[in-house]
């Protein structure tokens, strides 16, 4: 069982190589999917690459009771109404989500209510459910001197790489169900599905990437296999709803 302790320097290391003069996205060795997090009084925060849903008071960071995941979604609520442009944040908002949104970064996205923000070394924000360790969403970003994600090749092929390589451990067997490109406000965003196989797990998940303010930005958001036909719609919202913007 392999443990990642750096996937700050893990994702940086195998994820862009910046000054390749070819139009491919170069990746140099795994590095944890997200999903798994782990952390202990005495450690920082952890993630276990290959985690078992069975050993889930091992892998949760941080767990609390339902109603307590409410109340905490509340307070957020009610911050991010303080800090939000009336006007703009009912279009941004669906009922059933909380709207959160980096100015300094310039990304923006929706994520369920009563997810729970954790910290995890390496990621730039995480949330997941309290209840169940597997449905949660990521947002990673790492420097690139690309200006625009068609600039690393199609799609598919964009995601097949970024799945078996940084998305995924080796020991788990993947399978990219889909993978397609948007426009929206002039930025190009690639969206894909796919399905990652552990032994005793599977995990169902989707993702979005661009490029933007010289970042490579990555959002993954996902849930066991068994729970996916009831939670899809929602984590389809979450990927739909992530923008970049100048910052």
């Amino acid at each position: 069982m392999a443990l990642l302790k750096n996937s700050a320097a893990l994702y940086k290391g195998t994820f862009l190589n910046a000054s390749t003069s070819s139009n491919q996205l170069v990746l140099r060795g795994p590095a944890c999917p997200p999903g798994y997090y782990c952390r202990r009084p005495d450690f920082s925060p952890q993630c276990r690459a290959e985690a078992s849903p069975s050993n889930e008071q091992g892998c949760i960071l941080e767990r609390a009771g339902r109603r307590q995941a409410l109340s905490l979604g509340a307070i957020v609520t009610c911050i991010s109404f303080s800090q939000a442009n009336p006007a703009s944040f009912a279009a941004e908002v669906k009922k059933g989500f909380q709207f959160v949104s980096d100015k300094k970064d310039g990304y923006s996205f929706l994520y369920p209510f009563g997810w729970q923000e954790v910290v995890v070394q390496g990621q730039d924000k995480v949330f997941k459910d309290v209840i169940e360790p597997l449905e949660s969403v990521s947002i990673n970003l790492v420097p690139t001197i690309k200006q625009d994600v068609r600039e690393l090749g199609s799609p598919q092929e964009v995601a097949d790489i970024l799945i078996k390589k940084v998305l995924a451990p080796p020991s788990q067997k993947v399978k990219l169900v889909e993978a397609s490109e948007h426009d929206d406000d002039g930025k190009a965003y690639y969206t894909f599905e796919f399905i990652a196989q552990a032994p005793n797990f599977t995990r169902h998940a989707l993702g979005a990437i661009a490029i933007a303010n010289g970042k490579f930005y990555t959002l993954t958001t996902g849930a066991n296999e068994r729970r996916w036909e009831k939670i899809k719609d929602r984590l389809h919202t979450v990927v739909d709803s992530f923008k970049v913007v100048n910052a």
